[in-house]
């Protein structure tokens, strides 16, 4: 029974969509609406508005590129043509024997020893930073090899962890205890 019922109730749908299709201000609206165009109301000229997708992002975009243009490829570019052309490549001369060269000094291009000269740190002083990275890990291996070896020695005899302090002689705390009570003396109250 309910099958039937939805059908009859599908049937009145449909003859309720066809009565609203016929409608001429309904068919007027929806060619109005499909033709992406609007009625202007006074004015001189064709009275249409088309309406067109939005390009902000595209001017966006072109205005960026144009400014990044301008701020960045045009002054780096300048640079190296003055690089390239007036300074140019470096050449080998005779040096002291006794003048030890600097890092930045073993590249030929002007910019690449600004950059290794300015802005990437010495090759010595990352060598000698690792050297001793390698070091402090050498010696908490050992540490910990020491530990290893200590823990066994404690579970081969049946040990157990316990404390250990040098016993303090007397004489100096005595010594210490006098000085103190002198000073509070001379302070007063």
């Amino acid at each position: 029974m309910a099958i039937f019922s939805s059908l009859a109730r599908s049937g009145q749908f449909s003859a309720r969509l066809a009565a609203l299709l016929s409608n001429p201000a309904l068919l007027q609206a929806s060619k109005n609406a499909l033709a992406g165009t609007r009625s202007m109301s006074g004015g001189h000229g064709p009275k249409n508005f088309t309406i067109t997708p939005s390009r902000f992002q595209w001017h966006k975009f072109k205005d960026m590129f144009h400014y990044y243009i301008m701020v960045g490829l045009i002054p780096v570019g300048a640079v190296v043509f003055y690089a390239n052309v007036f300074v140019g490549p470096a050449t080998l001369t005779e040096t002291p024997e006794d003048y030890t060269p600097k890092h930045w000094e073993y590249h030929r291009h002007p910019i690449t020893r600004f950059i290794a000269r300015y802005i990437l740190p010495n090759p010595q002083q990352e060598y000698e930073k690792m050297l001793h990275h390698i070091y402090e890990e050498n010696e908490k291996a050992q540490i910990r090899a020491l530990e290893k070896d200590v823990r066994a020695k404690m579970a081969e005899r049946n040990d157990y962890q316990s404390y250990y302090y040098r016993p303090a002689i007397g004489k100096y705390h005595r010594v210490a205890k006098e000085a103190a009570e002198q000073l509070e003396a001379l302070r007063g109250d």
